[in-house]
């Protein structure tokens, strides 16, 4: 029989001590664990289901997309088009029907404009993939279509850019193990545990906080009459409900210069406001803008409507400043977690939302806690009644199992939901199915006469190639739903991937250790199995 020599013994019992000892935080009150202070104690958190929350479901705008990706080629057409040597002379530029079109002034510089266009569609790198579609009608008008393919990249790296987002926002309301997983290709499933006011989070997460800074046009904004060329009236609402003022189009800055943002009050007043500041790049810039522009109002324009529109009474060289607006102190703060995790590349609208009571939750731990309970005392039972010594150190293997179990979820900061505690269950049950395939072929082994060293090491031996065998078949069916499952079913497969290979460890060296120093100890020449 393999020997167990003191380290090999102490090296184990002190790697499930230390599993163990991770997943004591985890069965104490916030309470008593937030006494702590700075001692590192991760925790299993709960998940929507067990300890309440708010639910989101978050559907992509993809329509609104495609048209500002239009609005935005078309930014960039003309900024290509004024710099080239010569400038490109174009005339009437169109965006209707989801296409750009542009008529040349003068058709002897079509070959130029084709050739400046062609880093505009796109078709290098490996996939050769164009982004628009180019042609020429009537030979003098220019017309750029977005492609299929090219819509539905640009949807997908929106998509991953505004889950990083939604997930930075959420973080920084200092929430516990938030979900947040892409559904489909246009929609994002947000689950906060902890969280009861879905409405707070909505307002949150609807925010594009794309932030202009924009030049205010001085001509009086006339409800219904023409807007002059070159500006846009905006929503103003400190001129009242309907107000509205006319801006420059040209953003002179943006956010994307954007470094810091928090929620601050205005000096010597009780007013909230948002303070902000610009990297480097965008603080020179904002320096050079407010000189040129002394004495001239500007405009702070937050997903499209003006928030503030002060005037430059002085240079701000300093690269920062505050926004105010009639901020509440939660407004104020909601805005700056906005602006400073990022813009939303594509607009989100919930389309679902509800909020999940803690009652529930606690009903679901209970009935979870008492079903775990049932199955551990049959389980225990059954084994000791079957395989009697053998059959308690198989109790005492499962036991050890659930423990660390919550120990590595504790580590890896997992979250348990309710799958996760049928995960949980399910583990109790197979975690003795190898110990009961080790025990049987110990009996076998002494009904052919073999010694008790003999029938052990044998039983050991040969069942655990079936054992591993068996195992490894239910990993790759949790690999599989861990990979392709999202939400409940991946919390189920993380709690069943850890009890395999944690019960392999505790069914078969665990329970063999243990074995092998009783036997070391008493010298049996007979076993009751």
């Amino acid at each position: 029989m393999q020997d167990f020599p003191r380290w090999k013994v102490a090296s184990i019992l002190g790697f499930l001590a230390c599993l163990m000892a991770l997943a004591i935080p985890s069965f104490l009150p916030d309470s008593v664990t937030d006494r702590w202070g700075r001692f590192p104690h991760p925790k299993v958190n709960l998940g929507l289901d067990l300890a309440g929350g708010s639910y989101l479901l978050l559907e992509a705008d993809t329509k609104e997309l495609v048209k500002n990706r239009v609005e935005a080629k078309r930014e960039e057409i003309l900024n290509d088009m004024n710099s080239a040597t010569p400038p490109i002379q174009i005339g009437d530029i169109a965006t209707d029907g989801g296409k750009l079109s542009f008529l040349l002034r003068d058709v002897r510089q079509l070959e130029a404009a084709r050739e400046l266009l062609s880093r505009h569609i796109g078709g290098a790198g490996l996939t050769g993939q164009r982004d628009w579609d180019l042609s020429v009608v009537d030979g003098q008008r220019i017309v750029l279509t977005p492609t299929p393919a090219g819509i539905t990249q640009a949807v997908n790296d929106a998509m991953s850019t505004a889950t990083d987002v939604v997930r930075t926002r959420i973080d920084k309301l200092g929430t516990k193990e938030p979900t947040i997983v892409r559904q489909g290709t246009d929609r994002i499933v947000v689950q906060v545990p902890g969280l009861k006011d879905p409405k707070a989070l909505k307002e949150l997460l609807g925010k594009t906080a794309k932030l202009e800074f924009k030049m205010v046009d001085d001509t009086p904004y006339v409800p219904g009459g023409i807007v002059p060329a070159g500006s846009q009236a905006l929503p103003y609402p400190e001129g009242g409900p309907q107000a509205k003022i006319l801006v420059k189009r040209q953003a002179i800055l943006t956010g994307d210069q954007l470094l810091t943002a928090s929620q601050g009050f205005k000096p010597d007043s009780t007013e909230a406001i948002v303070n902000f500041g610009f990297n480097a790049e965008g603080g020179r810039k904002f320096a050079r803008i407010t000189q040129e522009n002394t004495g001239k109002a500007f405009a702070v324009i937050v997903d499209g409507q003006v928030i503030s529109a002060p005037r430059i009474n002085t240079p701000i060289l300093g690269g920062s400043g505050y926004i105010e607006g009639r901020f509440t102190v939660e407004s104020a703060n909601n805005l700056a977690i906005a602006l400073s995790s990022g813009k939303l590349p594509i607009t989100l609208k919930p389309i679902e939302e509800h909020s999940v009571g803690s009652d529930l939750g606690t009903d679901s731990i209970h009935a979870g806690i008492l079903a775990s309970s049932i199955a551990v005392a049959l389980v225990v039972l059954f084994m000791i009644v079957t395989y009697g010594r053998f059959g308690f150190y198989a109790d005492y293997a499962v036991v050890i199992n659930v423990v660390v179990i919550m120990g590595v979820l504790a580590l890896l900061n997992g979250t348990l939901t309710l799958p996760g505690i049928a995960g949980f269950v399910l583990t109790i049950g197979t975690a003795v199915d190898a110990n009961v395939l080790i025990n049987e072929r110990i009996r076998e082994e002494r009904r052919r006469g073999r010694s008790v060293i003999q029938s052990v090491e044998l039983g050991y031996k040969e069942a655990s190639r079936t054992i591993f065998e068996a195992n490894a078949t239910h990993a790759i069916s949790g690999l599989i739903m861990l990979l392709l499952g999202s939400g409940p079913v991946k919390g189920f497969a993380v709690v069943l991937l850890i009890g395999i290979i944690t019960s392999v460890f505790t069914a078969v060296t665990f329970t063999r250790m243990l074995v092998v120093l009783w036997i070391r100890k008493n010298r049996p020449t007979e076993i009751n199995i």
